[in-house]
């Protein structure tokens, strides 16, 4: 199903002109009707010759109501330029056909109406200024015909050239991520809350689940309406009424988006291609506040120009764009720039969510604006890669605007020809990740700075603390798993226990240190079940002698020679075999020793887990 949206001139006819195509008034409300005067979206609906039916979105033409006409014309698949024979080309249409060329909408047909009240040759002058009007745009060429809504000559011909161009038309691609933009809210006696608007990706059905973004509020589907009928399921690309359990009319703006949980995310930052109209009443400056206009949502806007300091009318340039509110969007979405009076330009969605706030003037960030524009599905892959460190396919998927399969099959091209590392199988592992090459490099070139710098700084200890590690890199615990076991694999490190170190990395000691070790195990051996604890040691080197497995540390003042702390444990623990139960006072007169040692060293062997206390005793874990 493809929807069909009218543009041009107050007064030039409109919505006479849909209700001579479809026998439907798309004037809904009392003002309307009062003033005779389109003020907000109307819609209707009609069979062409061919059985296809066909939604209609009708627009404002008055410039008071340029935001609502803004509001139905981003998700159409043709326009109906409407101008009349009596008025010819007038100021809204020249802005009408500048927003449809920004939004890149492609298809058009020129409707000449009020044919009835001119002669010929005048309808023939009017198509030609309008052809004028159209030059330059992806207008240009486009079929025009003449029409009288009041007299019907013309309509059945409209209706055929509407029907030829949309045989060429391609449906609408269904990337399974639904997303329909809510033009309008209300609320129906017995049935509660009714969002409308067109269905631009992905499937609805009755039950589902669904969002809205970017209030976050979660709803289900209760029933949907296409053309006044009950459906049970639909793809993109149709006009719906969807009746939602869970939501209140109150709860519900005009320009959130409605779709599935968890994947569609607001943003306040954009990065984009602009292009200015012909006709821009004024150049447009670094850092001008706008008003940014997207399907059916409105937000105050700040534009940052990346490359120049201003873009006068025609030109077009790179923009990271600062919204005020957060807007729901995807990469490849078109959007319009407006002033408080006129439209000043508009463009498409290079990156929605930019990681950071580019420097001006920098070609590096050109050119990767570039490749996310005008690349290949596999530069695109590999740029968003690169920018996101790790990055899983879902949200390749997403940023990149493509269908997870497509990622997925593209991704594992990319790994084999060594231009993205993946950490998983991609086929079967939902927490798979990858890596762009340039982004493995830098991974992999900072955990050796990183075990670098603190072998340098603790050169006798065995290596960093495998948590310590991952808190530098700032990875969560199961992409840091998989890095860690890609590092090993390919001998960047060594895992040690707990702790991880480069692979030439050894603690060794100068013959002076040897000597003090040596000095110190044997001042510990002269009294091995109360051995000294005012020998002074470095920490660190008391560190290599636990690694090593010399010693015992018990508590930060007792340590045991080693074959000291096995003595103690074997025999504690023979004893325990032999009489279930040891006191304190027991094991003291046992190893002829103090509480001071024993104390610690029966609380050593609970947190070994050799032995639990229960009471003043320890029995056998």
């Amino acid at each position: 199903m493809y929807v069909i949206g009218t543009s041009g001139h107050v007064d030039h006819g409109k919505s006479t002109l849909v209700k001579a195509l479809t026998n439907i008034d798309p004037d809904r409300l009392p003002e309307e009707k009062e003033r005779e005067m389109t003020i907000d979206l109307g819609f209707a609906w009609m069979t062409l010759p061919s059985g296809r039916e066909v939604s209609i979105v009708d627009v404002p033409g008055h410039e008071r109501f340029i935001k609502n006409m803004l509001a139905g014309v981003g998700a159409i698949d043709l326009a109906l330029l409407i101008v009349a024979a009596d008025e010819s080309v007038m100021p809204q249409t020249r802005e009408h056909v500048a927003i449809l060329d920004l939004l890149q909408i492609g298809r058009c047909i020129v409707v000449v109406t009020k044919s009835d009240l001119v002669d010929a040759e005048l309808v023939e002058l009017v198509k030609a200024e309008v052809e004028d009007t159209l030059a330059g745009t992806a207008f240009q060429g486009c079929p025009m015909l003449a029409v009288s809504s009041l007299t019907g000559a013309g309509i059945e011909e409209l209706k055929a050239a509407i029907d030829g161009i949309l045989d060429q038309t391609p449906a609408r691609r269904d990337l399974g991520r639904p997303r329909l933009p809510v033009d309008r809210c209300f609320s129906v006696s017995g049935f509660g809350t009714v969002v409308t608007g067109t269905l631009i990706d992905g499937s609805l059905e009755v039950g589902q689940e669904v969002e809205l973004a970017p209030s976050g509020l979660t709803c289900r589907v209760r029933g949907l309406q296409s053309h006044q009928s009950k459906i049970d399921r639909t793809g993109p690309g149709v006009r719906l009424a969807v009746n939602l359990s869970g939501a209140s009319r109150d709860d519900i703006q005009r320009g959130e988006i409605l779709t599935t949980p968890g994947w569609l995310r607001a943003t306040q930052r954009v990065d984009a291609r602009l292009r200015m109209v012909r006709n821009a009443p004024h150049a447009l400056h670094h850092n001008e506040g706008v008003t940014f206009h997207l399907f059916s949502s409105e937000t105050p806007a700040r534009v940052r120009l990346l490359e120049v300091e201003q873009l006068p009318a025609g030109t077009t340039g790179w923009v990271q764009i600062l919204l005020e509110n957060p807007v729901p969007m995807v990469k490849g979405d078109f959007f319009i720039l407006r002033s408080a009076e006129d439209t000043l330009g508009g463009g498409q969605v290079v990156d929605p969510n930019p990681r950071r706030r580019h420097r001006r003037h920098d070609p590096a960030v050109i050119e990767q604006m570039k490749t996310l524009d005008q690349g290949t599905g596999e530069d695109i892959l590999v740029s968003l890669a690169d920018q996101s460190g790790y990055c899983d396919l879902s949200a390749l998927s997403r940023r990149a605007n493509l269908p997870l399969a497509e990622v997925r099959q593209r991704v594992g091209q990319l790994a084999a020809a060594g231009d993205m590392v993946a950490l998983g199988d991609l086929e079967s592992e939902a927490d798979a990740v990858v890596y762009s090459r340039g982004g493995w490099a830098r991974l992999k070139d900072q955990i050796h700075s990183t075990l670098t710098a603190h072998h340098r700084q603790f050169p006798l200890r065995v290596g960093m603390p495998a948590q310590e590690l991952r808190s530098r890199l700032s990875l969560p615990q199961p992409v840091y798993l998989r890095v860690l076991a890609r590092a090993a694999q390919e001998g960047l490190v060594t895992e040690e226990g707990q702790f991880l170190r480069l692979p030439s990395h050894q603690v060794a000691l100068t013959p002076a240190l040897e000597r003090l070790v040596a000095e110190y195990l044997r001042a510990l051996a002269q009294d091995p079940y109360s051995p000294p604890t005012d020998l002074p040691l470095d920490p660190e080197l008391l560190g290599v002698l636990v690694d090593q497995g010399k010693v015992v540390k018990v508590n930060e003042s007792v340590v045991f020679t080693a074959v000291a702390y096995r003595e103690i444990a074997d025999k504690v623990v023979a004893h325990l075999k032999a009489n279930g139960r040891i006191t304190v006072a027991e094991a003291r007169t046992m190893f002829n020793t103090s509480r001071k040692y024993i104390l610690p060293l029966l609380e050593h062997l609970d947190q070994q887990r050799v032995t639990r206390r229960m009471g003043d005793e320890r029995v056998l874990r």
